[in-house]
């Protein structure tokens, strides 16, 4: 599942302009008139590009910098799409009222910090300020072989249920849950956030759920391996989606392989086989787990997403509670510590997939 995987099936962006390099020492100034300035460049992604920021003083911005800014031209729309995410819902102490509320030891929604736009050679750039996060788990991923252990794989699986509990209830989807969208904290290894909000969607505004409605101009919305049913046939997203997307991701990080894998340019064809899968889905894990030793909490797991009807408000805790089960069934339990070695016992062995 390679980080720059086009969407397939996805409508024509619109034009957008690449953001022009910043020099060290920019000074941005938010709607708050709050300023900080940009340090070395950490990365580029679509049209937008990321730097190192910090709040501004007279010193230079470092390595260690807690920040980073996220720059496009202003007319471009998926930064604007995330603001306006990050401003109804990842304000510092919303995050932390629920954190404690919800008794979590912390949530993997990065929190935002500022925005506003800035002028430079006469162009407009739109900027966010958000948290500063380590390595991507496709990096990961990757480096392992393309497999995670059990254990870090449930436990993944519970953090994110943490994570899309919380957009849920204010109101957003995400759209697309993947490795490349999920972050390791740049200072604790054993948390994970979710970020990349340009999918992100408003299902249920004001309180009144969208209606399901299939589009066709909309299909395949997200990346193809993973994206929702719902999206194959151009439904806007709703919480079951999220949910089915998370449980795509949790397989593939298992077992390393989906069945759909080698048809990634044919996204009718993957529509068609996720259908056929949630139709029948000892037919899912008997392609992904060819060997007797099938993990049945990601069976259930799939199981209870397709009972989920289109504007239902999933259980969250009845998710994790599957997850918990198969923590404990294989002799683990949530501590907290992701461990992305690969062990003997609890993981599954590489076997011949089926297609």
């Amino acid at each position: 599942m390679p980080n720059n995987k086009k969407t397939a099936g996805k409508r024509a962006p619109a034009k957008r302009k690449l953001a022009e390099v910043f020099g060290l020492g920019e000074v941005l100034a938010d709607t708050s008139r709050k300023e900080w300035k940009l340090g070395a460049p950490v990365g580029q992604g679509g049209f937008g590009r990321l730097y190192l920021a910090d709040v501004n003083s007279s010193k230079a911005v470092g390595s260690d910098a807690p920040y980073v800014a996220k720059v496009e031209p202003s007319q471009n729309g998926p930064l604007f799409t995330e603001l306006k995410f990050y401003m109804r819902a990842a304000k510092p102490d919303e995050i932390q009222k629920w954190t404690k509320s919800h008794k979590l030891k912390y949530l993997g929604v990065p929190r935002y910090w500022g925005s506003g736009l800035h002028e430079r050679n006469g162009n407009s750039y739109r900027f966010m300020i958000m948290d500063r996060f380590g390595r991507d788990l496709q990096k990961i991923y990757e480096e392992n072989a393309k497999q995670f252990p059990h254990k870090t794989v449930l436990q993944l699986g519970l953090r994110t249920l943490d994570i899309l509990e919380y957009v849920h209830e204010h109101e957003y989807v995400h759209g697309d849950i993947k490795a490349a969208n999920l972050l390791l904290s740049y200072k604790n290894p054993n948390q994970v956030y979710l970020v990349d909000y340009g999918l992100a969607y408003r299902y249920c505004p004001e309180g009144v759920h969208k209606v399901y409605k299939e589009d066709p101009k909309r299909c395949h919305d997200g990346t193809i391996e993973y994206t929702s049913i719902d999206a194959h046939k151009g439904v806007v997203p709703s919480r079951r989606g999220d949910l089915e997307i998370l449980g795509y991701c949790m397989i593939h990080w298992l077992s390393g392989h989906l069945p759909w894998e080698d048809n990634l340019k044919d996204p009718n064809f993957v529509r068609d086989s996720k259908i056929r899968c949630r139709e029948n889905i000892s037919i899912l894990m008997d392609k992904c787990f060819p060997g007797k030793n099938k993990p049945d909490e990601i069976a259930k797991y799939m199981e209870k997403v397709k009972l989920l009807s289109y504007e239902e408000k999933p259980v969250y805790q009845h998710f994790r509670e599957i997850l918990l089960q198969g923590l404990k069934a294989i002799g683990q339990k949530d501590d907290g510590v992701l461990d992305f070695g690969l062990a003997e016992n609890g993981d599954f062995q590489r076997n011949p997939v089926q297609k």
